[in-house]
């Protein structure tokens, strides 16, 4: 039996009676930097800097506001429909030491979308920035959610805003003086069982679902993500200053942005939406050290070409998540920032966060998601259910002490994609393969891959390739009916500024171009046979996952119109 490996973890370094609140504001693990007077967060618009004392003392006045004016307790749900916030974490950790869990929801959701997310995790209670904030009441109606329980997580102040505010809340605890008082301390085992969250992902299959995340679950993989990075302190640093824009509500950007980089001790600055400017003048406004970047913020970095007449040398490390990083993006990501480190994190919604890394201070091969973290197991399953070897592609199946606990009120889904008690293992529904070394390469989603007259070709391969194209901002590959070959390649184009002007007279020539590139790199079967269609963006997710769905219904509707 073929069964990969990460290196040991010592279970005695993952405590297993704390809230994951407690592990971060009370709790002084071995492997943690410092804080040192270090401030925790920094508001990208306004520069105020918030520190360890100041996030512990609003947890608690803003648990003792939720307990005491709306009885929040264990077992209630509190959905946060927020982009990133100083207060965020604030409001994901207050209720925690209330024995509640909280929900993380995409503040660009529709309201029947959030009401859809009530429903499959039955919250109560909805937290949410101003921006959201009539769509959380629309939800919150139509849930039957009263709406004095639809709090405001940052106005305060202003009378035309008819709702609490998270400030208010937490200054009229501070003005009746009382001090909070904590819960009993978990029994040990106890955060292996308790939910600390229900953030939603679609699995393999099907439509979105609740994972029911422990306490312990993200617990274990910190400590996994320090005992991987032993010399982490070498790269970050105590005090350095990382971006904050990998969505918080999103379990990449909760485990590895927000919860990782606290515990490295380094400051995060909150940035609420991405902008390549933006985040441009905030890393020479705030001397930003490191990125951490989902793939389409990667793209925009190294395709445009404002990003040259700024400073990026003082950059240490660039990190990419949410969604994988094609070796070609890594390339052009290395060209740009000579100087520092580059890699990648994979993982899962159902293994919060993070199942393998790119270790900080080692030199990886372009293209791979780096090492199985400690105390990590993995087999790859090929099609016809025997264990893959080197080189060898199939489906990664992982068992982790981060493991979730499976799929809120949903038996069925999670039986069939974990296995039972005690060996539990998790069907990822990533297509990939492990080289020699012990580096993990994404090749595709199972769901995702085309198959062309039996060959199968990875849409990830083809749009690595595509975006080496130098009319080519954006790409993203699918597979469209053919009568011949079953199905073939499609690439949906976002072009450049100055190909868009050259598309509105020559806009066969730029597809032919894109296409040779294509059949010059790539078997026969691998070429655009679909064609190269120009759009203006590629539909994606906030953690910056391609919505193929998106692009494959259009096929359908086109399809059905020259019925």
């Amino acid at each position: 039996m073929t069964e990969f490996h990460g290196p040991p973890l010592d279970p005695r370094t993952i405590p297993s009676d704390l809230t994951l609140a407690e592990f971060m504001l009370d709790y002084h693990h071995p492997l943690r930097s410092p804080q040192n007077g270090i401030p925790c967060l920094i508001d990208d618009a306004t520069g105020r800097k918030v520190s360890l004392q100041e996030l512990r003392e609003r947890t608690m006045a803003l648990a003792q506001g939720l307990r005491g004016r709306y009885n929040i307790g264990e077992g209630d749900v509190v959905l946060i429909c927020s982009p990133n916030h100083v207060d965020f974490p604030v409001a994901i950790w207050a209720p925690q030491y209330l024995g509640a869990i909280f929900t993380g929801a995409n503040p660009n959701s529709t309201p029947n979308e959030l009401l859809y997310q009530i429903k499959i995790t039955g919250a109560t209670m909805i937290i949410a920035h101003l921006d959201a904030l009539e769509t959380a009441r629309e939800a919150a109606s139509l849930a039957g959610i009263p709406l004095d329980r639809v709090l405001l997580l940052n106005y305060h102040g202003n009378n035309k805003v008819d709702a609490i505010s998270v400030p208010a809340l937490i200054s009229e605890s501070v003005s009746r003086g009382k001090t909070f008082v904590r819960r009993r301390r978990m029994a040990p085992g106890d955060a292996k069982k308790k939910i600390v969250a229900l953030s939603l992902s679609s699995g393999t299959t099907g439509p979105p679902k609740a994972v029911a995340i422990s306490h312990f679950a993200i617990i274990a993989n910190l400590v996994q993500l320090s005992t991987a990075n032993p010399d982490a302190q070498k790269v970050f640093t105590p005090g350095d200053v990382v971006s904050g824009l990998l969505p918080f509500f999103h379990v990449a950007g909760l485990g590895f942005n927000l919860h990782w980089m606290l515990f490295c001790a380094t400051t995060v600055v909150v940035t609420p939406k991405f902008s390549l400017v933006g985040v441009l003048d905030s890393i020479a406004r705030y001397r930003i050290q490191h990125l951490l970047l989902v793939p389409p913020a990667a793209i925009a970095f190294c395709k445009t070409p404002v990003v040259k007449k700024y400073d990026l040398s003082k950059v240490k490390y660039i990190g990419c998540g949410a969604a994988p990083m094609t070796s070609d993006l890594q390339d052009l990501l290395s060209q740009l920032c000579p100087q520092a480190a580059i890699g990648q994190c994979y993982g899962t919604t159902e293994t919060p966060a993070c199942l393998t890394m790119t270790p900080l201070t080692q030199q990886f091969t372009s293209g791979s998601a780096g090492r199985l973290l400690p105390g990590m197991h993995a087999r790859i399953v090929k099609s016809d259910g025997t264990l893959a070897g080197y080189d060898e592609t199939g489906e990664l199946v992982v068992k982790s002490p981060s493991l979730s606990l499976g799929y809120y009120n949903n038996q069925a889904a999670t039986d069939e994609a974990f296995t039972s008690e005690p060996d539990r293992w998790y069907r990822t529904g990533d297509e990939v393969k492990m080289n020699k070394a012990g580096e993990l390469f994404i090749t595709g989603r199972l769901k995702e891959l085309i198959t062309v007259r039996a060959f199968q070709v990875s849409p990830v391969e083809l749009e690595g390739l595509i975006l080496n194209h130098p009319d080519v901002s954006d790409a993203c590959v699918i597979g469209v009916p053919d009568d011949y070959s079953g199905e073939v390649p499609r690439a949906y184009v976002v072009l450049s500024e100055a190909a868009s002007r050259k598309a509105k007279t020559e806009p066969e020539a730029i597809q032919a171009s894109i296409a040779k590139l294509v059949a010059d790199n790539k078997s026969k079967y691998k070429h655009l046979a679909g064609g190269v269609v120009f759009v203006p963006f590629i539909p994606k997710n906030p953690s910056g996952k391609i919505l193929r769905r998106v692009l494959k219904e259009q096929v359908k509707e086109e399809m059905k119109a020259k019925l």
